[in-house]
């Protein structure tokens, strides 16, 4: 049975102490749910947001990782130093890496690798840019994004793997995929892994919708049935936001 997963990118927000306020006013609020929450502070705040969630159910994870394991590469994280703060989930090929840091198919290949290889769970992100939906070609993008990113994988750490799609024209636009249209790209990720593996890895493996999720709208989305939960951005930043999307799931 695949996992219900909310999980939230701060990306570049917040400082340590706007973390502390937000990762403990989370933690008092948590309903009971079967969801997994997970919250995905900057580099930085990691270590801090691990130390004050202790004993909490929400998991801390991090928003990137280099694929190699040392040397070099002024600024980046490695899988050691992630594994060495106590994260154990990390984020991979979200479409800002991609689009504002030029991550390609090639680099996001090598880093899911990197991090399955130490045992991390990835979040791999995905989906068209706004011309392709227009142009009808938004299958094919995500058909090749899949295969260049994820299909070298042996079948049995596909149980590792996560995965979020998010129609790119739908992050941070106030513009969301319909609960359909969502469902219907869900529905052929499923396909496309089936064709590529079995249908138990595709029915497996959690798929989430990331796009301008908010409160109004959860609830319909996560309905639908290959839905299984949210990568979410600028609601996740608010604790009664984030909360009401939990309990949407």
């Amino acid at each position: 049975m695949r996992s219900k997963i909310v999980a939230g990118n701060w990306k570049m927000n917040k400082t340590l102490s706007e973390t502390e306020v937000l990762v403990t006013e989370l933690a008092a609020k948590l309903p009971d749910t079967d969801a997994e929450v997970m919250v995905a502070p900057t580099y930085v705040n990691l270590v801090g947001a691990v130390r004050y969630l202790e004993g909490s159910a929400i998991e801390v994870i991090a928003q990137n990782m280099h694929f190699a394991e040392s040397g070099a590469y002024t600024g980046e994280i490695s899988a050691d130093m992630l594994l060495g703060i106590g994260i154990e989930t990390v984020i991979i090929g979200h479409s800002e890496r991609r689009s504002i840091f030029g991550e390609t198919d090639e680099i996001l290949a090598k880093k899911v690798i990197a991090a399955l290889e130490k045992n991390l769970r990835v979040i791999f992100c995905f989906g068209e840019e706004l011309e392709d939906r227009k142009s009808g070609n938004h299958f094919n993008i995500v058909s090749d994004q899949l295969k260049d990113g994820l299909f070298n994988l042996k079948p049995e750490v596909w149980s590792k793997v996560v995965l979020a799609y998010e129609p790119v024209w739908a992050i941070g636009t106030g513009e969301t995929a319909s609960p359909e249209q969502a469902q219907e790209m869900h529905t052929f990720i499923r396909r496309t892994i089936s064709n590529e593996y079995d249908d138990s890895i595709a029915e497996n493996v959690s798929i989430l919708y990331g796009g301008s999720v908010k409160p109004n709208n959860a609830q319909e989305i996560f309905s639908k049935p290959d839905v299984d939960g949210g990568l979410i951005g600028g609601a996740s930043l608010n604790a009664d936001d984030f909360i009401a999307i939990i309990k949407a799931i």
